[in-house]
């Protein structure tokens, strides 16, 4: 009699970088290393955190972030994972909306100012200041989790251009496939998503990107495969298979012959659900960032697989964990900072693909992009927390 086919269950949301798991379903990594993806599309990650949580799902496509606030025990249903394999780097991106613009091109006092990350933050900083003074509601921006890479990035720009983001605008969650749809319906003023739903909001002419992460902080984590510690404890053969496929998968995502085949597999209804011709140009980091057709070229916009992306690093789970202590959701300790680090699991990677992290560290310095702040040293958290904290009420609570 035959053995019964092993299945590995695994949600994950609609988005480009969850490539690497549906392309390694969609080629036939999976059942080439002995096992069947059974892939489930949801819509938020507070569904993505719960289902793992149910034993609903085995593993899935979360962000970075989601699976530290879990070894901390922070927000609701908090469930520990596991990170074994980081499954992208990049992709994120501030969108505003075209009214929006037009009050902060106003406020520059100018037609035009320049096309620049730091001045679009100088702009709204100064219609902020204007709302406030004429005594108009706090603009309302979406973020898809408060444990996430996009609320950070999008406090971190707004606060080098002084805004306060707990006091001075509102930060509120939009699951990412809704984020274009809640800026059409003029609930939010503007969101920090990933891609291709960024780049929706800018073609249907409702939105402008006025920042991507590489102007903010590229190196901070963005995806990356969460497992459930009971299953990986239980499956460990099927883990390092697991694994095994997800490398093969991400060293063929990011092959530049592939895009085209890779935006087809993206573009199914079941997968992200956005015509190809849309999504291959954002592979290429070739984005369309205003209705009027103006681009930027950023060659490392979206990665799946630059030189040791795919390794977890400690450094970027205490990254994230200083995130946490600087914007209130967490005070910081050295247990805490202990219980972060572990959420990553560099060690699982290194024993599943013996060579592919050989000369990495598991931690390093993590570098600010210029002119983006300092350099985050993993072991000097408080050194880069100094003066950050001063007079800081708790973080806005994002539900």
């Amino acid at each position: 009699m035959a053995a019964p086919e092993r299945i590995v269950r695994a949600g994950f949301i609609p988005l480009l970088d969850a490539a690497v798991l549906l392309a390694a379903s969609a080629l036939g990594l999976d059942r080439r290393e002995g096992f069947r993806l059974h892939l489930t599309r949801d819509v938020s990650w507070s569904n993505i955190r719960d289902r793992l949580a149910f034993r609903q799902f085995d593993v899935a496509h979360m962000l970075g972030p989601m699976a530290v606030a879990g070894e901390l025990g922070l927000g609701s249903n908090p469930h520990p994972v596991i990170v074994p394999f980081t499954l992208g780097q990049g992709g994120n991106a501030i969108t505003l909306s075209v009214a929006l613009m037009a009050r902060m091109r106003e406020a520059m006092g100018a037609d035009a100012y320049p096309d620049t990350a730091a001045a679009h933050g100088q702009a709204l900083a100064r219609e902020v200041a204007r709302r406030r003074a004429a005594g108009e509601p706090p603009l309302v921006f979406g973020v898809t989790y408060p444990f996430s890479s996009h609320n950070y990035e999008f406090r971190l720009w707004m606060d080098a251009a002084g805004i306060d983001p707990d006091r001075d605008v509102t930060l509120t969650v939009v699951p990412p496939p809704m984020t274009a749809d809640a800026l059409r319906a003029r609930l939010i003023d503007g969101f920090c998503v990933n891609a291709p739903w960024n780049v929706m909001a800018v073609e249907e002419g409702i939105g402008r990107i006025v920042a991507v992460k590489a102007d903010i902080w590229p190196g901070s984590p963005e995806k990356v495969l969460g497992l459930r510690p009971d299953w990986w404890s239980e499956n460990r053969d099927t883990a390092d298979r697991l694994l095994a496929a997800l490398d093969a998968s991400a060293r063929w995502c990011a092959d530049p012959a592939n895009r085209g085949e890779l935006a087809t597999i993206l573009a199914e209804p079941a997968h992200v659900g956005v015509r190809a011709a849309l999504l291959e140009p954002i592979l290429a980091g070739d984005l369309l960032v205003d209705a009027g057709g103006t681009r930027r070229t950023i060659p490392s916009y979206i990665e799946f697989q630059p030189d040791g992306a795919n390794l977890p690093r400690r450094s970027q789970a205490l990254w994230v964990y200083a995130q946490m202590a600087r914007w209130g959701q967490h005070p910081f300790d050295e247990d805490g900072a202990r219980r972060a680090a572990h959420a990553f699991r560099p060690d699982i990677y290194r024993a599943a693909l013996p060579g592919r992290a050989d000369g990495l560290p598991d931690s390093r310095i993590e570098t600010a992009p210029p002119g983006g702040g300092r350099d985050f040293d993993p072991d000097r958290i408080e050194a880069h927390l100094s003066g950050m904290a001063a007079d800081r009420p708790p973080a806005t609570r994002l539900d």
